[in-house]
């Protein structure tokens, strides 16, 4: 028999009393030193504690139903305690002497207690008092305990004896009145002369004698007639007892010291015991003799306990306690496509088919395979023969190799059967299966007659063996798991992952699932980690969805786990399963009675995230459309992983969907919110998010809900709106503030009204300052009159003409001028029904059929438009293509701002070359460019340089003739360090990404290459002279450099190959082909990557390349197998597959990786010499060293580079 699996052990003093919750995992532990521990034996932690006994704990017991538990001591009470509210409800007081044990009854509200006084009392908990005291034993009585069915107690004492007891007369007496007949009176009346001591309710039936010592425990079993006692003899007696005798039926030997308690398996024929000798022991209750036994160093064990409704067993010794199970109840299964093999609590093996829902006869009985209770460990199922692998750890590790009949027919003895000795055996081909042996660590090859074929030693010291792989094995050692490879018998990988139980391989056969007790580990056929998460609570089973999720269960949960490492909680469980399959919303799996069972799941969480990782819109819009997938979880996910827009489409509540709405710059749906909400403080925050966006129609609306007037004024100035400053002067004279006044008239530029103001205000002096500067003589002429002073009293200094407000060059109030680039994503263009094929209101019930990793693009760069079907401007069938060129843009920046001392900071502040052309310093700036990226043609950066120079200066008009102030603009706007401050550098990388690269893709979408080059080389040049905050950044700089790089060769190649076709010479045909399929090398947005297959494919076919035509039609294939193209492919490819001959013999070899060269446009194989652009990272043949890079016409090929830096610290 196994070893016994410890689930839970706790630390603390003597452990005398233990409990079982019979629903929660909970366990109650009294101790020696007077406290009382309630622990959670699942999470291994301490729930409470209770201290009210003084002295020893010895006896505990949880209510069956009630949230109560009773417990006795050596202070002689009885405490009746409410777990619910963490106190004691009431003490009962009586006995005079310790109390060893107290127990429930199961029905009626009654206590039994056994104490050191000799009696044994019935107390009823509810009235509060005692109801009966059975005397009659003559020392200690150690233990008493109700019958879990009849009315009788069995006792043990120290007086060597045990007695049972009938109590059915106590429960007559304290059952509800009810009609009586004459003779049940009459009987109730003679009942007095039933004991000689009076004791008329309870009266001894039996007295078992037959230990020589002391009695310490005694039990009922829980359906069978009979009673288990364990004494200090050192013996364990079995005692059968009918209607009117009782009667010793056998001893079981084998402890060394006194015997401290025993119990029946609640579900088996065994016996368990436990006593000072420092050993628990398991008995076969047919044989009585011992089949097991587990002993500690040091401690003493006291006390055992079952749990009344699963199979574990608690043990309290001399250092706390500990939680067991005798065998694991995981049942032993194998799936093969739709059918599950599985081992019976009965050993028999059945089948149950996941189509039909049917499960078989029994097929095989297992009954010779181990004792009756140790059930197999493993199967391993072979369907080319149909035969088992079973393993079992009986006799030190068995496995039995059987062959399973073609119809089942009941539960037979296998006929054609092989044995062998072996701890873990599993198919590893058709005829061959691998045996581990754990004593020597040897693992045998062997064929179906069991004959080795191949025998090894394990590299390391190993634990288990599971299927690997055709001719591969996972050795799982207890620190990490090796794949190896049994033909060349090395290891192939290793992977350091503990503890590791079971294995489960999805149904691809592409990535396993590696369980612990604790944790999941995600691999890849190749054992390269894909993912890992932990569980506090212990790992049971795991399935793998169709999809590629990964459902496992725990003890109490079914849960979810994404390939990215992405989980949840699918549904909670009442008992814990062995998931075996799942398909839709059912999950199938065992229970530990090993019954198949079906549970219904709702999987929209984790089909939802995975549609979101995939990029899949039309599932995401259906699950939005159709299910009520909502709650804080899902918000905060999509907020984590940064798709606020689309938990917008989960939110209700107004505040949450207000911050969403504001995280993604929706200002619709902030602006629907805060109306809805209008609150001071979202009309503010909307304010400035809209003042961000440049949307001052919205920015207006908030001014006037928060009534600030001033702002108002000040944003109808700068956007030129004349009509409302007016009003605004109206409703200023309206509210009688004078300073409201005065700035309106000031910004409205009405001196008149200024004028008159000021007068009203009695400040004629600086009315008649007004009207002097502006040239008012008879204004100036009434001021003094009604002043009553002459032109002498006033001092005016001499002054020019009176400065003018400057007034807005366009008027802007008409519409929003955005200020900050605000893309929508692909997801809100969907909701907004831009996208083609795509909107809410479609029903796009299915998902789009687009590969998982293609979908989401090679680089996650960005999304494109359109569907992938749409060649947009390329024309498969006519090459006359009409290419308009792009003018170049030029900013010619005047002004100098030499002498000023910000432009020194910013240069000595940095290393990038950004920050020292925004100081003005351009000779630093190529000099860092060269020594970083070889730059050495700096011509093409001329408008960057520019444009970055006057980004990061505004002028303000002083005084007429002088100089126009500078003000310096920083992207370090909260700096006051002066070694910090940074300059403010145009076009960030978000910009790039979404603006840009949008731009690009479209190009290329369109067909207008030449234009698509120009675009992604001006992202080449703009990433050159970039800064960006973090390493985060830097890498997502790296991939748009070889983004763009892939793009400009790519296009370059075909605009070439059209160059070439123009000239319309049959000697170009071979270079043409060439160039076409190099054309499909470059890495490339996937819908792009469709169009050079498919154009490559044309002509091949044009040419009569039909062997590479085909080869491009696989491509075109595997890249997508549904729509026209695929149909055209499909097509091409049954075509070509009549004749696989080329005519052309061209320079492109299908078999073999290779580069293209930017210069040549000639392939560069593995193994070739070559050199690269240190700036692009584009290869280039060697001859071309020293030459300017093709890809970005700046740096120089092959020249030593320190590498780009982008980030200033």
């Amino acid at each position: 028999m196994q070893s016994m699996l410890t689930k839970f052990e706790s630390k603390s003093s003597r452990a005398k009393g233990i409990a079982f919750h019979p629903k929660r995992p909970w366990i109650l532990v009294s101790l020696h030193s007077s406290t009382i521990q309630l622990w959670d034996y699942r999470m291994g932690t301490l729930i409470d504690r209770f201290e009210e006994h003084d002295g020893p704990v010895r006896g505990v017991d949880f209510h069956r139903t009630q949230p109560l538990f009773v417990s006795g001591g050596d202070d002689y009470k009885i405490k009746v305690w409410s777990y619910q509210t963490r106190r004691c409800l009431f003490t009962l007081n009586g006995h005079l002497d310790y109390v060893r044990t107290v127990f429930f009854h199961h029905e009626l509200p009654w206590i039994v207690s056994s104490s050191d006084d000799q009696t044994i009392r019935i107390w009823n908990w509810q009235n509060r008092q005692l109801i009966c005291t059975m005397t009659g034993h003559n020392h200690y009585t150690m233990c008493a305990q109700f019958h879990p069915k009849e009315d009788l107690i069995v006792s043990a004492s120290l007086d060597q004896s045990v007695r049972v007891w009938d109590i059915s007369g106590l429960r007559k007496k304290h059952s509800a009145p009810t009609a009586m007949t004459f003779e049940d009176q009459m009987a109730r009346q003679n009942q007095q002369q039933a004991d000689m001591f009076g004791n008329t309710d309870a009266v001894v039936k039996f007295v078992l004698e037959g230990h020589d010592r002391g009695v310490n425990w005694v039990s009922f079993h829980p359906t069978l007639p009979l009673i288990i006692s364990a004494g200090d003899d050192r013996n364990v007696k079995l005692w059968r007892m009918s209607e009117t005798k009782a009667w010793e039926v056998d001893t079981c030997r084998g402890h060394f010291q006194n015997v401290s308690a025993c119990l029946f398996h609640p579900h088996q024929d065994l016996i368990l015991s436990v006593g000072e000798d420092k050993t628990i022991r398991v008995w076969d209750l047919n044989k009585r003799t011992s089949v097991q036994s587990f002993k500690r160093e040091n401690d003493r064990f006291w006390v055992i306990a079952a749990h009344p409704e699963i199979n574990l067993f608690a043990a309290g010794h001399d250092n706390g306690v500990m939680v067991f199970k005798l065998e694991r109840e995981r049942p032993a299964y194998a799936i093969h496509q739709s059918q599950l093999f599985f081992v019976t609590k009965e050993k028999h093996i059945r089948m149950y088919d996941f189509t039909k829902g049917a499960e078989s006869l029994s097929m095989v009985s297992l009954k010779k395979v181990g004792a009756p209770w140790v059930p197999p460990r493993t199967l391993s199922y072979n369907p080319a023969e149909r035969a088992v692998l079973i393993t079992s750890p009986a006799d030190g590790g068995i496995y039995e190799l059987i062959h399973l009949p073609k119809e089942p027919a009941g539960a037979v003895e296998p006929t054609d059967s092989k044995r062998g000795a072996g701890n873990s055996a599993v198919f590893v081909a058709r005829n061959r299966f691998a045996v581990f042996t754990a004593s020597t660590q040897t693992i045998d090859i062997k064929d179906l007659s069991n004959a080795s074929t191949k025998s090894f030693k394990a590299p390391v010291p190993i634990n288990e063996i599971y299927y690997g792989g055709v001719g591969q094995l996972l050795l799982c050692a207890p620190g990490a798991v090796i794949l190896f490879d049994i033909q060349q018998r090395k290891t192939v990988a290793e992977l350091p992952v503990a503890g590791v139980k079971y294995v489960v391989w999805s149904n691809d056969g592409l990535h396993a699932a590696l369980l612990s007790k604790h944790n999941v580990t995600i691999v890849t056929k190749n054992l390269e980690q894909v993912s890992t998460l932990h569980e506090t609570i212990r790992i049971k089973s795991a399935t793998w969805d169709d999809a590629g999720v990964l459902l496992y269960s725990t003890l109490n949960h079914i849960k979810y786990t994404l390939l990215n490492g992405d989980n949840g909680i699918i549904r909670t469980l009442e008992e814990t399963v062995y998931l075996t399959r799942v398909k839709g919303r059912t999950v199938s799996c065992l229970d530990r009675q090993a019954k198949p069972r079906n549970i219904t799941i709702d999987p929209t969480e984790y089909r939802f995230k995975l549609a979101l990782i995939n990029k899949n819109y039309s599932e995401m819009l259906q699950i939005i459309k159709n299910s009520n997938l909502v709650g804080q979880s899902i918000i905060s996910y999509l907020q984590k992983k940064g798709y606020p827009e689309i938990a917008l489409q989960f939110v209700q509540d107004p505040a949450t969907k207000f911050e969403l709405a504001l995280e993604c710059g929706n200002l619709e749906v902030a602006v629907e919110m805060a109306k809805e909400l209008d609150r001071a403080k979202l009309w503010t925050r909307l304010s400035e998010e809209a003042l961000k966006q440049g949307n001052h129609q919205v920015v207006e609306m908030c001014y006037q809900k928060l009534r600030s007037f001033d702002k108002l004024s000040f944003l109808y100035l700068v956007t030129g709106d004349t009509d409302k400053l007016n009003r605004m002067a109206k409703i200023a004279a309206h509210r009688g503030d004078f300073t409201a006044q005065l700035t309106n008239s000031i910004y409205l530029g009405n001196i008149e009204q200024r004028i008159e103001l000021l007068k009203e205000l009695d400040l004629y002096p600086l009315a008649y300052v007004a009207a002097k500067a502006h040239g008012l003589t008879e204004e100036c002429e009434a001021i003094l009159e009604a002043s009553g002073m002459t032109e002498e009293d006033m001092h005016i200094p001499d002054f020019g003409a009176p400065a003018q407000i400057a007034q807005p060059l366009v008027p802007t109030y008409e519409a929003n001028l955005p200020l900050r680039t605000r893309t929508q994503t692909v997801f809100e263009k969907v909701l907004l029904g831009e996208v083609e094929g795509l909107s809410l209101e479609d029903n796009a019930a299915a998902a789009n059929g687009l590969d998982a990793e293609e979908q989401a693009g090679a680089n996650g760069l960005g999304d494109l438009e359109g569907e992938e079907e749409e060649e947009g401007g390329w024309d498969m069938g006519d090459d006359d293509l009409d290419l308009p060129e792009q003018a170049d843009d030029f900013v010619n920046v005047g002004g100098d701002i030499s002498g000023s001392s910000e432009p020194d900071l910013w240069a000595r502040n940095s290393p990038l070359a950004a920050d020292h052309v925004a100081a003005g310093s351009f000779d630093t700036a190529m000099q860092l460019l060269n020594r970083q990226i070889a730059a050495v043609n700096f011509e093409p950066l001329k408008p960057r340089f520019l444009e970055i120079y006057q980004a990061s200066r505004t002028y303000i008009q002083a005084s007429v003739g002088l100089p126009p102030l500078v003000n310096y603009v920083r992207r370090t706007v909260e700096e006051t360090d002066p070694r910090r401050v940074l300059p403010i550098i145009p076009q960030d990388l978000e910009y790039i990404k979404t603006v840009e690269l949008r731009k690009g893709f479209a190009a290329m979408k369109s067909n207008h290459l030449d234009e698509c080059v120009q675009i992604f080389r001006g992202i080449l040049h703009t990433l050159m002279l970039m800064a960006v905050s973090d390493q985060s950044e830097v890498e997502e700089a790296q991939r748009i450099i070889s983004t763009a790089t892939e793009y400009v060769l790519a296009s370059s190649m075909e605009l070439e190959r059209r160059r070439l076709e123009e000239e319309d010479s049959e000697s170009n045909v071979k270079r043409i082909l060439e160039l076409a399929a190099y054309f499909t090398k470059p890495t490339l947005e996937r819908p792009h990557r469709q169009i050079t297959l498919m154009n490559a494919m044309r002509l091949a076919v044009k040419y009569k390349n039909f062997n590479h035509a085909s080869h491009f039609a696989d491509r075109v294939l595997a890249n997508s197998n549904a729509g026209p193209n695929a149909q055209k492919a499909q097509t091409i490819k049954s075509r070509c597959a009549r004749s696989p001959t080329n005519t052309v013999d061209i320079d492109y070899d299908q078999h073999a990786e290779f580069d293209v060269c930017a210069a040549s446009f000639t392939p560069i194989y593995a193994g070739q010499p070559f050199v690269q652009d240190p700036f692009t990272g584009a290869k280039y043949h060697p001859q071309y060293r020293g030459e300017i890079c093709r890809i970005s016409q700046v740096t120089e090929i092959g020249a030593p580079a320190s590498g780009l830096r982008l980030v200033s610290s």
